[in-house]
């Protein structure tokens, strides 16, 4: 069990933790010279023998090191909040407790101290103070205790009640990646760099390797104490000191405020969407307002975007959506506290929902939708259907991994989920929703049919503009490959279409095309350009060129070259006289084929190259030779 002290200064904390374990926590000198604790002080102790070692966190409680009180808070298992018998409730302890509250700390103790300094009406009449604070929040029922550190009034029983909060408590659950937020480093003689922190989740051994966040430094564990004892593993819920070592691993590139992480859960972000509770003593919050994020033993500026209104009242809660100025770590249902821009005062706190938040559409009906999930999930499964039920391009899992620190390998699937194995990665999806993406995709890909009746149908990227599903370009492809393995979708080339589509022109391009037919026909292998027809019809060469190409696109013509076209039964008597020639020669010369069409050389030239574009030929030196996988090559298999 970890215990934390909490209360204002010159309450008594650091005293009260010397009577209760017999130890002197760790004093600067600088805190001894002034007679206040400034930062952390650490101690371990037996609270009774065999019980095995309690962890205890004395905090500072002066106004001006709350963000020191703010690191140590991190991670506590029972808050013991101090307060003094001739001071009575004071502004530090409202704004521990109202920390602590925020942080959602399980259990509090309250001991009032100093007792041995006042009369017995006094100390009821403190009794009552903290009463009435405590009455309107979670610790309304905790066990307030009258002790003297001085003269030991009180000190066992408030020993035998932490004894007994100890047996209550429940062990933290060891599932997940490794995840220690460092409130100390310092270097020791003959070992090197030492970290400590609270774990709060996963477990780590000796030997194993971990990322310094933010900056994903790859470090290894070369030993560990847990609970200030030599351990070859920890787990979550205890003190943790780990050596670590590192390739350029300089201690002064280590400080309060990163974490040591398991490798897979590093991914830094500077966007997350919170629940936000603005405390009821507060002025009004207002929209992007800049504050002091305190999250695991961070403290950084953020901008606070609310996501429900321009404003919050004191008292109420919102959520938001937190921009910081540099990377952090959090996963879903971290606790954080917001202060002011000053560091002056707590304005109030939260819970990580989404670490991984979205730039745009973070106020769309969609979106708070998931977030009303998250809000109510303490696991991934509970939120898991509605977060994909208003997710239009799906959910990555790897980021799911990170959001809620649960590998994959450990997840329980409803059945409506698939997994969607896309080029770039799995993608979940509701299935009805991935089914409901085949049908639209269907039905626009009909309505494209419908608009261009002339033209086959649209490419891959295309139709993903057309159809404008707001889906990776990845996602879109699994899908199409999908519909082509069911036969719901045909693909002629590069072009994507209905099954039953069949191109139709227009009726002004079936008269075109009625008057231009005779002139190709007539033309024979000189086929005309595209200027000369369109003088002859009367038409721009625009017009005549557009056609022609829709016409290509139906395999009634052949593009040669930019303006010269050839009628497919043309071109297929063109390939029969290559084919013959092959049977008297097997390389085939320009000249040749020149001869044997009527034509001149780079009229030839030109239909060749078109040929070996096509597959029938392969240019061999100054020749051609007839390639026999061909489907011109053997008209018998079309």
């Amino acid at each position: 069990m970890i215990v934390g002290t909490a209360g204002h200064i010159d309450h008594g904390k650091t005293s009260l933790l010397q009577a209760l374990t017999g130890q002197t926590g760790d004093r600067r000198p600088q805190e001894r010279e002034r007679g206040m604790t400034i930062d952390l002080g650490y101690l371990y102790a037996e609270l009774a023998p065999g019980t095995g070692l309690t962890g205890f966190i004395d905090v500072p409680g002066h106004e001006k090191f709350t963000h020191n009180m703010l690191a140590g808070a991190q991670g506590i298992d029972l808050v013991l909040l101090v307060v003094a018998a001739d001071d009575g409730v004071m502004p530090q302890t409202r704004e521990h407790l109202a920390i602590v509250e925020l942080l959602g700390i399980p259990r509090a103790l309250v001991a009032i101290t100093k007792c041995d300094r006042v009369e017995p009406g006094r100390v009821e009449e403190v009794h009552r103070q903290v009463e009435a604070l405590l009455a309107s929040g979670p610790y309304a029922k905790a066990l307030l205790a009258t002790v003297s550190s001085v003269t030991g009034e009180g000190i066992d029983a408030l020993r035998q009640t932490l004894l007994q909060a100890q047996g209550e408590m429940q062990a933290r659950s060891r599932e997940g990646g490794f995840r220690l937020a460092i409130d100390r480093a310092f270097t020791v003689a003959g070992a090197g760099i030492v970290v400590t922190g609270t774990a709060l989740s996963g477990s780590v051994r000796v030997g194993d390797k971990l990322n310094l966040e933010p900056s994903g430094k790859s470090v290894r564990v070369r030993g560990l104490h847990a609970q200030n004892q030599t351990a070859e593993q920890a787990f979550a819920g205890q003190r943790v000191a780990l050596n670590i070592s590192a390739e350029r691993l300089d201690p002064k590139q280590i400080h309060r405020g990163q974490w040591l992480l398991a490798e897979w859960l590093h991914a830094p972000t500077q966007r997350l969407d919170i629940e936000f509770r603005l405390l009821p003593g507060e002025r009004t919050f207002g929209h992007f307002q800049p504050v002091h994020l305190h999250l695991g033993t961070q403290d950084v500026i953020a901008r606070v975007a609310l996501l429900e209104g321009s404003s919050l009242a004191p008292g109420e809660r919102m959520f938001a959506q937190l921009l910081t100025n540099v990377p952090v770590h959090g996963v879903h249902g971290d606790p954080l506290i917001l202060r002011d821009a000053s560091a002056q005062r707590t304005l109030g706190g939260g819970r990580v929902l989404d670490p991984f938040a979205p730039a745009r559409q973070r106020r769309s009906p969609e979106r708070l939708a998931q977030l009303r999930a998250l809000a109510i999930s303490s696991e991934l499964e509970q939120a898991l259907p509605t977060l994909l039920e208003y997710s239009a391009s799906g959910l990555d899992p790897q980021r799911l991994e990170r959001q809620f620190n649960r590998p994959r390998d450990s997840w329980s699937l409803p059945d409506n989920v698939r997994l969607i194995e896309t080029r770039q990665g799995p993608v979940l999806f509701n299935a009805q929703r991935w089914g409901m993406l085949k049908f639209t995709l269907l039905e626009q890909l009909a309505r494209f049919h419908e608009l261009e009746p002339d033209q086959m149908g649209p490419d891959r990227d295309r139709l993903r503009r057309f159809s404008g599903l707001s889906l990776e370009r990845a996602t879109f492809i699994s899908l199409l490959e999908e519909l082509l393995g069911a036969a719901s979708l045909a693909a002629s080339g590069p072009w994507l279409h209905l099954p039953d589509h069949q191109v139709r022109l227009s009726t002004d391009d079936e008269t075109l095309w009625q008057a231009l037919q005779p002139l190709f026909e007539q033309a024979g292998f000189d086929p005309p350009w595209v200027r000369d027809v369109a003088k002859v019809v009367g038409q721009e060469d625009a017009t005549v060129r557009l056609l022609l190409r829709k016409l290509a696109r139906l395999g009634v013509m052949h593009q040669v070259v930019r303006d010269l076209f050839v009628t497919d039964i043309t071109l297929r008597q063109m390939a029969a006289v290559l084919l013959r020639l092959a049977e008297e020669n097997p390389q085939i010369e320009v000249t040749a084929f020149r001869d044997a069409l009527g034509l001149g050389r780079k009229r030839s030239i030109q239909i060749l190259e078109y040929f070996d574009r096509l597959g029938l030929t392969r240019r061999v030196g100054e020749g051609r030779q007839i390639r026999t996988d061909s489907a011109l090559a053997n008209p018998g298999a079309d």
